[in-house]
């Protein structure tokens, strides 16, 4: 990772470009970048004029800050990740509804999901369809046997003779 340092503004700290391979994917200095920028302010601090401690302090606080607020974010992410995992899994069963890419409503009952990619996919007999598509989940009926009905306490229960 190279800085370019060819120019110096008037208070006599660095001027800095850098080159797309510090940054990060989202157009952000990462930490790396973060550091070799404080190196380089301070090498070409004015000796007659040296950094102020407590500028350096602040800079590294920011910088720390920066570390703790990367990790947050990546723990949100994991954590979103997994319930959206859950999610699709409690739909197993469920009838969803959605719109097809000719802009039909669609509905059927989940037969599967699958997590092989990004976001989980949920299969409806032979359409496989994004988390993220489905519109709306309705509850099926379940099919309870009288014993099951006695059993749960509801008070109805039949015999045959």
């Amino acid at each position: 990772m190279s800085i370019d340092v060819s120019y110096l503004t008037t208070d006599r700290t660095a001027a800095t470009s850098t080159t797309a391979s510090t940054t990060a994917s989202n157009g952000e200095l990462d930490k790396q970048a973060f550091l070799e920028l404080l190196v380089t302010q301070l090498r070409n601090q004015d000796p007659s004029a040296p950094m102020d401690s407590s500028q350096l302090m602040t800079q590294t606080s920011q910088m720390s800050m920066m570390e703790a607020l990367v990790e947050l974010a990546d723990t949100q992410r994991e954590a979103f990740a997994l319930q959206m995992r859950s999610n699709a899994a409690q739909l197993v069963g469920q009838k969803v509804t959605w719109v097809d890419g000719d802009g039909v409503t669609q509905s059927g009952l989940v037969d599967s999901v699958s997590y092989s990619g990004a976001v989980p996919v949920v299969r409806i007999g032979e359409t496989e369809l994004p988390l993220d598509s489905v519109s709306s989940v309705t509850r099926t009926s379940s099919t309870t046997t009288p014993d099951a009905d006695a059993s749960a306490g509801t008070g109805s229960s039949t015999t045959t003779a």
